[in-house]
């Protein structure tokens, strides 16, 4: 692999022979700080004003979901979702582990415990062949739930994620958690703008969550959001947002634990001026992405693309190198040149906290994971 020819390469689309060349970096080029002023000016920075129910109602319309609610950051979204189809302390909920960890600790903050199966290699993201050949061997449906033979515990949930804006195999993991009695909770943080088959990755679970972290396509600088179709949930996610707050005109009354998550005005007005943008954004990093295909095929190097019947988002850009050998010596020689790199992340299971819990070999995550790295994907 020539280093320095994909360097050059690099250096040439930003259009900069020197200067740093970040991973993900936001732009702000719309009505960001007009909206923001206008906070400011009518004092409306907390969780109450016109941008919070703006930007939800913009996400709806974008998503074609019945109903967001913004939160303050993705992970929590995750938490909360989880906790409202039903995951209670002592639970499971199968995931994978090549994942961003805040996945995982939002099973923990569940109290729930997680379970790792492995992932496709043409997705990154959960495998419903993994899935199903865990549930067939590790699984009994009991009471019309589902308990893992082996550690006794129910597995109230499902969550995968949808790896740099790539859908995994959503629909088919769908129906096997549907068989198995398993909610379905998509981990849609990365996948703003994504779709497969014509419908918003977030669409095909019970509940999603989406994050709008200072590195994802678009921004809120803080924030996330849950997406449903199911109005009661929607509005017991509201609920739960804001203190568990029974409305009264000015007692404070509280009638179960709640969560102070809700998005503050001044981050949704900076997200509704993202979403204005947001499809801009598409049209530029689909035309990186493309670039990067062309130069990496013609070095005989993999560049991760979508799939038939996807419209990925190309949030993050990866290649997959030979081995781990090459993969290290891309990262040092690109990094001391300015030009920043991030391998894949380290598997959950490998990390203290997750080192004992169940998983199923993790075959494809583990090859993965010493082969994946990103490069700069800023919008261009």
């Amino acid at each position: 692999m020539n280093n320095t020819k994909v360097i050059s390469h690099i250096r040439e689309i930003f259009n900069t022979s020197e200067n740093f060349i970040p991973l993900h970096a936001p732009m702000f080029k719309g009505n960001e700080k007009a909206y923001l002023e206008n906070c400011i000016d009518t004092t409306f920075v907390s969780s109450v004003g016109k941008y919070v129910d703006g930007f939800e109602q913009k996400l709806q319309t974008y998503t074609s979901i019945k109903k967001a609610v913004v939160c303050v950051n993705g992970t929590n979204s995750i938490h909360l979702c989880l906790e409202i189809v039903g995951v209670k302390p002592g639970d499971e909920v199968i995931t994978q582990a090549l994942t961003f960890i805040a996945t995982a600790n939002a099973i923990c903050y569940a109290q729930a415990k997680p379970v790792f199966v492995d992932v496709d290699k043409d997705t990154m993201g959960m495998s419903p062949n993994a899935l199903q050949h865990f549930l067939e061997n590790n699984t009994e449906i009991r009471n019309d739930e589902c308990y893992n033979k082996t550690s006794g515990n129910r597995i109230k949930a499902c969550l995968p994620m949808h790896t740099f804006g790539h859908a995994c195999r959503i629909k088919e993991i769908a129906i096997i958690c549907s068989k198995y009695n398993i909610e379905l909770v998509e981990d849609a943080a990365e996948a703003m703008g994504s779709f497969y088959e014509g419908r918003h990755l977030g669409n095909f679970g019970k509940m999603a969550a989406i994050s709008f972290n200072g590195n994802k396509i678009m921004t809120t600088g803080g924030g996330g959001a849950i997406l449903t179709n199911d109005e009661s949930l929607a509005k017991k996610a509201k609920y739960l947002t804001t203190q568990a707050k029974v409305p009264h005109p000015w007692e404070y009354s509280h009638d179960e634990i709640g969560y102070n998550y809700r998005m503050p005005n001044i981050n949704a007005a900076l997200g509704l001026a993202q979403m204005e943008q947001l499809d801009f954004f598409l049209e530029r990093k689909r035309v990186l992405a493309m670039n990067y295909k062309a130069f990496f095929e013609s070095e005989n190097i993999v560049f991760f693309d979508e799939r038939p019947g996807e419209k990925c988002n190309f949030w993050l850009n990866a290649i997959i190198l030979k081995n781990r050998e090459e993969r290290e010596e891309f990262l040092k020689k690109t990094n001391e040149k300015g030009v920043m790199t991030r391998p894949i992340w380290t598997l959950m299971s490998k990390l203290p906290m997750f080192k004992n819990c169940q998983h199923d070999g993790l075959q494809n995550s583990e090859w993965l994971e010493e082969r994946v790295v990103n490069i700069p994907s800023s919008v261009i």
